[in-house]
């Protein structure tokens, strides 16, 4: 009977691990950075308008601030725009200080991200670069970022990004 139950647990094993790589092959690819434009960096500071803590990916859904720092870009109708940043898990940006609690609606950040191919509104924060934090109500000056706002908060490392494409 053992003989029997040998091979058995043979091809189980083989089953089993054959499936867990089958399985890491989508999860592998997901986390590329392939729909984003990576020879592109944007600078933006915005105003959040949501945090969604998705387990894959937490993103920030922000309204892009005006050059004067004063309001938010709008569109035709007199609507903000918005913009999305995707960034890590969000058990890892909690970690570095990312969370709903410590990005409530109106907080005003700055950030480098990578668009998509196919729009500048959505990006990715990519494996480098840093976000920043203003104040609370303490947008920073006119054409400048949040790296300039004394008592700003830097998460992450590397400052900005500068801006390319």
């Amino acid at each position: 009977m053992s003989r029997m139950s040998s091979p058995a647990a043979g091809a189980a094993l083989v089953a089993a691990a054959t499936a867990a790589l089958v399985a890491a092959v989508p999860a592998r690819a997901h986390h590329s950075f392939g729909s984003y434009n990576m020879a592109v960096t944007r600078v933006v500071t915005g105003v959040v308008t949501r945090v969604n803590p998705d387990a894959n990916h937490l993103q920030i859904f922000f309204a892009p601030m005006a050059e004067n720092r004063k309001n938010v870009l709008r569109d035709a109708q007199g609507n903000p725009l918005i913009w999305a940043v995707e960034m890590g898990g969000s058990a890892q940006m909690a970690r570095e200080g990312v969370t709903v609690n410590s990005f409530p609606p109106g907080t005003v950040f700055s950030i480098s991200l990578h668009p998509l191919r196919t729009s500048d509104s959505v990006g990715t924060a990519g494996p480098t670069g840093a976000i920043f934090r203003c104040p609370w109500r303490k947008p920073p000056p006119p054409g400048e970022n949040c790296d300039s706002v004394p008592g700003s908060v830097e998460i992450g490392r590397g400052g900005l990004l500068k801006p390319t494409g």
